[in-house]
This record gives C-alpha cells, sequence and structure tokens, in this order.
C-alpha cells in the first residue's frame, strides 16, 4: 500500500473517530464505536470504515444503520477537515476480529480445562 494512502486512511479514521465522539447526536450511536482501521481505494473513489463494538444483536444492526445514515454528514464534514481533491464515499462495515478473539480464547481455555487432570 503506498504511503500515501496509508496517511489518508489514518486522517480519514481519526476524524472519524473525533466525529462520533463530538459531533454525532443520533441515540442510535449512545454505544462505544470504535473505528478498527480505514481502507482506502487508490483512487480515493470509497473508503471502507470498519467498525466494532458492543450489544447485542438488535443494537448492532441499529447502530450500523445509524452509522450508514450519517455517512453523507460524515463526508460533509471530512471536505472541511481534510485537505485532499477528492473525499472518498464512506462505506462502513462492521469488523468483528474482537468478537472473534475472545471465542478462539474461549475455546483455548475450554480446551485447557479439559486437559488438567
Amino acid at each position: 500500500m503506498p504511503r500515501r494512502i496509508e496517511r489518508i486512511n489514518s486522517l480519514i479514521r481519526q476524524e472519524i473517530s473525533d466525529l462520533l465522539l463530538r459531533e454525532l447526536k443520533d441515540p442510535r450511536l449512545d454505544n462505544f464505536v470504535s473505528i478498527v482501521r480505514v481502507d482506502t481505494a487508490a483512487d480515493l473513489s470509497n473508503a471502507r470504515v470498519y467498525v466494532s463494538f458492543m450489544g447485542s444483536p438488535e443494537t448492532r444492526a441499529e447502530t450500523m444503520t445509524a452509522l450508514r445514515a450519517a455517512s453523507r454528514f460524515i463526508k460533509g464534514e471530512l471536505m472541511k477537515r481534510i485537505r485532499i481533491r477528492t473525499i472518498p464515499e464512506i462505506d462502513f462495515r462492521e469488523d468483528d476480529s474482537i468478537a472473534r478473539a475472545a471465542r478462539i480464547i474461549e475455546k483455548l481455555n475450554h480446551i485447557q480445562q479439559e486437559e488438567q487432570p
């Protein structure tokens, strides 16, 4: 990945995190939302923003709906904050790597308990 895209990914991640923390007032975003990573296309046409959060499946669906609804507002704010020619379209994706890691640790603990006499 080119260094320029890495810097843009980092900048977009920081700015979206700040927007979620300070600017967005949607009650569906009350639970803690963490930006895991951003993958921007080389032509800056779109950016996949991977988010992680806790909650029931219904809460998770509501949070994703709220994030997708806010994507136009977020893009507009990024236009004001970031000085690049093209601001990519924002596409939020749920990242479940933390939940998968927790399941793996749970399984390893279970195996370890079974092996002990």
